[in-house]
This record gives C-alpha cells, sequence and structure tokens, in this order.
C-alpha cells in the first residue's frame, strides 16, 4: 500500500470528514484538478470511465450485449453522480445504456424468450435517465422489461424462476436483479398492486433459504427439490455464499424506498432485511472488518475474503442506517467493513487511478458447467481484478460511506409541499403526476437532487399535498414551500389564505424550520405568499432582479468571496429570475448581492424561517449537467441543508 493511498484514506474516507469537504474536491475528467485530491468513489469513477469506455468491458472482438454486470456498474456510476453533481458521470450512464436503445424504444441484443432476471437489471438504468431527459424511447424500452415480468415463469408457490433454463429455482441474485427495478416502475408509473408481487419474492427466499443455525441464506432454492444440487428435504443448495447474500442486502435497501409508506410489505421488508443484517454482522470478521467467501466456514482450507460481497454488505448496513431502516448500531459494522475494504482490497497506481482486486468473477448454480453448489466450488471459481461487479458495488460503498453526516438528522422529516406548488403534467404513461420542484422529479424541474441532499443526512423526505394544518405538520421538523403557482402555472392555483398562515406560524412557534424559496413575479404568486412571510418580517419584493437571457450564465452568477452564513466557504452559486426581499421585525439578512437581499433568516417563537428568493436548488441548476464546472449549487445546497439541521438542534426543544 502506498503513502499516496494512506493520506487518500485518512484524509477523505474517515467517517467523520467533511461531507461538504468531499463535494469541494470533485474532479474535472479535463484534469483540472489532480486525481489524488478527489474522493474515492470519484477515484474509482473516473479510472473506469478511462478503463471502460462507454461501459464497454468486454475482451476485444467479443460480442457486447445488455448484461446485468453493465447494471451493477451503472448503479455505482449513478451514485457518485448523485453524492458529487459531476455530469460527466451521467453522461457515461448515458452513452452506456444509449448502444442498446433504439430511437423506438426496442433494446439490442435482448432476448425477452430467455426470460432471464438478470436481463432486468438495466432497466433501473432506463427508469433514471426517462426521469431525467423525458424521452419516451427510455420509458418503452423500460416497458418491455416490466412486460418480461408480467410473463415470467413462477413456481408453484409464486417464486420467479431464476431463468427459463433453470425451472423452479429462485437465487438470491434474481431478488437484486429484479425487485428494485419492478418497485420504481411501480411507483413511477402508478400500479401500486404490484408490490404484493414483490414483496412475495422476498418472503419466499427468506421462508425457504434461510439457516435456522446460522440465519444466513443459501445461494439456491429448487421447489421441486428435483436439482442435483438441492437438498432432498429443503429443496435448498448447499453453501452459504457471500455475495448471494450481498444482492439480497442490496435489493432490500434499494427497493425499500420506493415502497407506500402504508403497504403491509413494507414492514415485511424491514423485518427479513433486520434478520439479514444481523446474521451478516455475526460472520464479519474481527480483526479485518471483512467476510468470506463461504460466509459460515472462516478460516477454514481455501476460504478467502472476497471484495464484492464486502463492498455490498458494507453499502447495505450503512445506507439501512441512513434511511431509519436498521438500528444505528450497525455503522459502525460499515465502517469496520471499509476500513478493511481499502486495506485488503484496493491498490492506487502512480497515477492515482484505483484498482480493486480479490473479486470472485462468477458463481452459479447447475446448468451445463455442473455447479454442484458445494464449498469446494466457491472456493474454487476464478478471482480477478477490477471485476464490474465489485467495482459497482465499490462505488456504491465509497458514495455511502462519503455521506459524513449520514446520521445527523437522523429521525427527522422534511416535508415538501405540492399545494401552493401543484403542477401536474402527462407522464409517458398518459397518467397525471405532480411535478415542478417536487422531490420525485428527475427532470430539470425538479428537486430530486436536493432531496438526495437531505437524505444524505438521514433526514426522511415526504411530500403534502394538501393545504397544511398543525395536524399535517405536527411530524415533520422541517418544511419547504417553493415557488406558489400562480395563473401562469395552474388554472386554478392553491393561494395561501390567512388561515393557512395562521396554522404554519403556529407549526413554526411550536419548534418547526420553514424554508420559503420563491421565484420572480412571472412565474410565481408573490403578494399571497407574503401573508405567511409578513409574519416573521420577512417580505418577497414584487420585483425581479437577476434577470438571466437565455443560457448568458454570467448574468446570474453570484460569487461569494466570504464565507457568510449559511455557508462555511465560498462558492459560485447561480440564480435566475429572482425576487428580492425587504426585512422587519427581528429578521437578519444573511446574503446581499448587487445590493439585493436574496436571503435571510429568522427565529420565530421556539422555531426558525430560512427565505431565499429563488427555488436555486432544482436540477437543472444543479445535477452538473448544464452550467459551466466552476458554478456549485450542489455544494453550496449540501451546507444549506446541513446549515438548517445544525440551526434546529440548537432550538429550543
Amino acid at each position: 500500500m502506498t503513502m499516496r493511498w494512506m493520506v487518500f484514506r485518512t484524509n477523505v474516507f474517515s467517517p467523520v470528514a467533511s461531507c461538504v469537504a468531499a463535494v469541494s474536491l470533485v474532479v474535472s475528467l479535463s484534469g483540472a484538478v489532480h486525481a489524488q485530491q478527489a474522493p474515492g468513489s470519484q477515484r474509482m469513477a473516473d479510472a473506469t470511465i478511462e478503463r471502460w469506455p462507454e461501459g464497454h468491458f468486454a475482451p476485444t472482438g467479443a460480442p457486447w450485449h445488455w448484461n446485468y454486470e453493465l447494471g451493477t456498474l451503472l448503479e455505482g456510476m449513478d451514485a457518485v453522480w448523485y453524492g458529487s453533481a459531476n455530469g460527466e458521470y451521467f453522461r457515461y450512464v448515458k452513452k452506456s445504456v444509449d448502444q442498446f436503445v433504439g430511437a423506438d424504444g426496442s433494446i439490442s441484443t435482448y432476448d425477452a424468450s430467455e426470460n432471464s432476471l438478470d436481463n432486468i437489471l438495466l432497466g433501473r438504468q432506463l427508469l433514471l435517465l426517462y426521469g431525467v431527459t423525458q424521452d419516451k424511447r427510455y420509458y418503452k424500452a423500460a416497458t418491455t422489461l416490466r412486460q418480461q415480468l408480467a410473463q415470467q415463469p413462477q413456481n408453484a408457490s409464486g417464486g420467479f424462476w431464476h431463468k427459463k433454463i433453470y425451472p423452479n429455482q429462485m437465487w438470491l441474485d434474481g431478488l437484486y436483479m429484479a425487485e428494485p427495478f419492478y418497485a420504481e416502475y411501480a411507483a413511477e408509473f402508478q400500479e401500486p398492486q404490484d408490490f404484493a408481487a414483490i414483496t412475495r419474492q422476498f418472503v419466499l427466499i427468506d421462508q425457504h433459504t434461510r439457516d435456522a443455525k446460522t440465519g444466513l441464506l443459501y445461494h439456491g432454492w429448487d421447489e421441486t427439490k428435483q436439482q442435483p444440487w438441492a437438498n432432498q428435504e429443503t429443496g435448498d443448495s448447499p453453501s452459504l455464499w457471500a455475495r448471494g447474500m450481498g444482492w439480497t442486502m442490496m435489493a432490500l435497501v434499494d427497493t425499500l424506498p420506493w415502497y407506500p409508506e402504508h403497504d403491509p410489505g413494507r414492514a415485511e421488508l424491514l423485518a427479513i432485511l433486520e434478520r439479514t443484517a444481523a446474521a451478516v454482522v455475526r460472520y464479519q470478521d474481527g480483526k479485518s472488518g471483512l467476510w468470506y467467501q463461504v460466509l459460515d466456514k472462516p478460516g477454514a482450507k481455501g476460504n478467502y475474503f472476497e471484495s464484492s460481497a464486502a463492498c455490498m454488505f458494507t453499502y447495505a448496513l450503512a445506507k439501512g442506517v441512513r434511511l431509519g431502516y436498521l438500528p444505528r448500531a450497525y455503522e459502525q459494522n460499515a465502517e469496520r467493513g471499509w476500513r478493511g475494504i481499502q486495506a485488503h482490497f484496493v491498490q492506487t497506481a502512480a497515477d492515482g487511478s484505483v484498482t480493486l482486486t480479490g473479486t470472485v468473477k462468477v458463481a452459479g448454480l447447475g446448468g451445463a458447467d455442473h455447479r454442484d453448489g458445494s464449498y469446494a466450488y466457491y472456493t474454487s471459481t476464478p478471482v480477478v481484478s477490477n471485476d464490474p461487479k465489485g467495482v459497482g458495488a465499490f462505488l456504491l460503498a465509497a458514495s455511502e460511506m462519503e455521506m459524513s453526516g449520514a446520521t445527523s438528522g437522523l429521525g427527522e422529516t422534511v416535508l415538501l409541499d405540492a399545494w401552493y406548488n401543484s403542477q401536474t403534467r402527462a407522464n409517458a404513461a398518459g397518467q397525471t403526476e405532480l411535478f415542478h420542484y417536487k422531490w420525485d422529479d428527475f427532470a430539470n424541474s425538479g428537486f430530486s437532487l436536493f432531496g438526495h441532499i437531505w437524505r444524505s443526512y438521514g433526514v426522511e423526505t415526504k411530500t403534502l399535498t394538501t393545504a397544511p394544518t398543525s395536524e399535517k405538520l405536527r411530524d415533520a421538523q422541517f418544511y419547504i414551500i417553493a415557488s406558489p403557482d400562480n395563473p401562469s402555472k395552474t388554472p386554478n392555483p392553491h393561494y395561501m389564505t390567512a388561515e393557512d398562515a395562521d396554522q404554519i406560524a403556529q407549526w413554526v412557534r411550536d419548534g418547526g424550520v420553514l424554508m420559503m424559496m420563491e421565484n420572480d413575479p412571472d412565474n410565481a404568486d408573490i403578494p399571497h405568499m407574503d401573508l405567511l412571510a409578513d409574519k416573521f418580517g420577512l417580505h418577497f419584493d414584487n420585483v425581479l432582479v437577476h434577470h438571466v437571457i437565455d443560457d448568458n450564465f454570467a448574468m446570474g452568477r453570484i460569487d461569494l468571496t466570504v464565507e457568510p452564513a449559511p455557508f462555511k466557504r465560498p462558492h459560485v452559486l447561480y440564480m435566475k429570475d429572482t425576487c428580492s426581499l425587504t426585512l422587519s421585525q427581528d429578521a437578519v439578512p444573511l446574503l446581499r448581492y448587487n445590493g439585493d437581499l436574496l436571503m435571510a433568516m429568522t427565529k420565530y417563537g421556539k422555531g426558525m424561517v430560512f427565505a431565499v428568493t429563488d427555488p436555486w436548488l432544482y436540477n437543472e441548476y444543479t445535477d452538473g449537467r448544464k452550467l459551466p464546472a466552476d458554478y456549485d449549487n450542489f455544494a453550496a445546497g449540501n451546507e444549506l441543508v446541513q446549515w438548517l439541521i445544525e440551526q434546529r438542534a440548537l432550538l429550543p426543544h
């Protein structure tokens, strides 16, 4: 291990390192910042882009096809993009997928007749690309995969066959290949009835593959008990394979976020996750923090520590804690795993590029290779470096572990208004959906990146689609109103009323933190919103400032050369077409630029109010795809959320 890597680990990967500092080290692929300075997720991502242009990792001359390994790799790239707002990572994802998707939404090299769950995983990238670009061809391609699930062969209990060539067999791998996509599709395209089928897949695996003695899961289950590898009493395969368990844990933490809050299956999945996590940490090596290839035989002859499983467990444990699915104690297990991954599996070249070693290339059951699932089989499979499954899992783990404030807001909720801003559009399925400054709007107009920032601090994001009342606000600690509608946005806007303002003010007085994000007069209602703002000595002026013509970004540039609260370091912000603020009472100015007051705050009872004259953290100017690289709305937004969480902690409770 080189000294450079030791410095990299200590300064960037430390659990106490600042997430904001990590964001500030974003690497431009043009080489403007040395690779050695970047967080580990970005260093690995940069090395991957150079190693596998457009996601192509097949040997020279070999056919290239739609495959689950690319799906795993790109899931990791998604995480790095969302953690850095570096648009190069999104462009890599798009190019890697676009080589397969035709103008009509067809998927080249995909064969639906194979009924392979492995082919479903890349569908998550189709849903992301549709969400960001609103290009219907990605929706059409995703729908093709959804149709496969509708026709997927099932065993007698309703469990998906892993592939047509593996009749009646459920493998742990299949949960990750299919269920997160299935759940996201169901959530995005309003098919809540599908969650029962998704729950069934997890429950069947839990009921039939869990070993009573260890709590671990066997790799596969044949309900008919006909396979040569199947136990004649249980139908289970004979070994407890680490990566199989890794697939399962990642499937759980990636599927749960899409579940409706009150769906009965959500509680079942949470219980399965906790049982699985408890078993996994029992087999974490006490010295290294890692896990063996065959989990229940630590130190046995031929057994070894395996990198992809370690990355998967680390990712799932850390994400499970951050999202409130797992007890906070598991955070320590994730940190131990992360230290072990760096010490045992990561190599850094002189040029700063990163290699991941120690990944088992492939393991399966039955088929032409007569894979018997024995201990000898799993410990004799080839082990390689820079395997795309391992790299994808590493990118996920690294992105998760770089969220240094991941539990600072744990247990708290930020509620986003969808009443005063209730714009709708038709999605590709012809359904009506809310959009514009919404957590689940991934397009330019959305707040999906802003929501990610909140969740990176452990804060749960929710949406309020009705007029606020003290009762409806009661369980939220933060409430955001962004760009309230005027008739140019919605024919019949829901204007702020005096009664609404009284309800919200009482909630603030009782200890809530209100964030008001106005806009310019042409694009938002200002006079009615001032019914609320004026209660706090914050008045939004019905004027247009910071007007930007076309993409003349310099017109909206705000250079912060000092560190005014809520910011702890200089930034280059971008705000386009805003109003301004006038203060009274005890309101405190925070950011003034070119004579216009743009940000302010005030204490009110036990709570506080933060006001800004633009909803400037929407995706178009936050996700790194449009603005020049020196603009850093994302990094500034990260500091803003951190500051709001810190301010709430200082309020009287």
